[in-house]
């Protein structure tokens, strides 16, 4: 009996990372496409093209915070949205967790 909860709450925990290894795995993503466009125009004018507004657009171009500390910022979460990571290719775990382990 111990060692079946034992497993039990070894899933949870394993969920739970999986979900923290997604949200790192995205936020990494975004720095990368941070870092790809370097000039703070090239960054408003994709940030704009992306559909964030241009005052948000602007304040996420020009400030003088680090590409990992950026990447959190709501201007740059708005225009490298969940979705917008997807549609690009990129797989999320969560959904393959829960496809793998509630798939009946």
């Amino acid at each position: 009996m111990e060692r079946l909860r034992i497993n039990y709450f070894g899933i949870a925990t394993g969920y739970q990372r999986c979900c923290d290894l997604d949200h790192w795995i995205r936020r990494r993503v975004r720095m990368v496409y941070w870092r790809q466009w370097r000039k703070p125009r090239t960054k408003v004018r994709s940030l704009m093209k992306l559909g964030v507004h241009v005052q948000a657009a602007v304040a996420c171009g020009i400030t003088s915070k680090g590409p990992w500390r950026s990447s959190k910022t709501p201007g740059i979460q708005q225009a490298l949205s969940n979705d917008y990571l997807k549609a690009e290719g990129l797989a999320s775990l969560r959904d393959g967790w829960i496809k793998l382990h509630h798939s009946r």
